[in-house]
């Protein structure tokens, strides 16, 4: 049975920083592309950062430069260290995993998902 555990989430002042870990287990995250989005209340769900199992990299514009998405295979955990956070960052993150290695933006791409950590950025 796969599981992705998100954790690192919680309440940070406007330009703190967060590291998320998503731990993975029933699966190999070497063998995936992965990805975090995130879901602020009433709105939908959106992409954040992907990691292709090739080892590229992906942003939106909203967190580029701010946050940044890295992988330990040896711990089959994923990363998100985010910095610079800005009230509109304040969301549940998910982490996904997909077997795919396209379409990494969209949430209908991923198989697997996270339950959620949320981050809350206070101005």
């Amino acid at each position: 049975q796969v599981q992705l555990v998100e954790s690192g989430g919680g309440l940070v002042q406007a330009g703190g920083s967060l590291r998320l870990s998503c731990a993975a287990s029933g699966l190999t995250f070497r063998s995936y592309s992965a990805g975090w989005f995130r879901q602020a209340p009433g709105k939908e769900r959106e992409f954040v950062a992907d990691s292709w199992s090739g080892g590229n990299t992906h942003y939106a514009d909203s967190v580029k430069g701010r946050f940044t998405i890295s992988r330990d295979n040896s711990k089959n955990t994923m990363y998100l260290q985010m910095n610079s956070l800005k009230p509109e960052d304040t969301a549940v993150y998910y982490c996904a995993a997909s077997s795919n290695a396209y379409g990494l933006e969209v949430t209908s791409t991923y198989k697997y998902w996270g339950q959620g950590t949320q981050v809350t950025v206070s101005s």
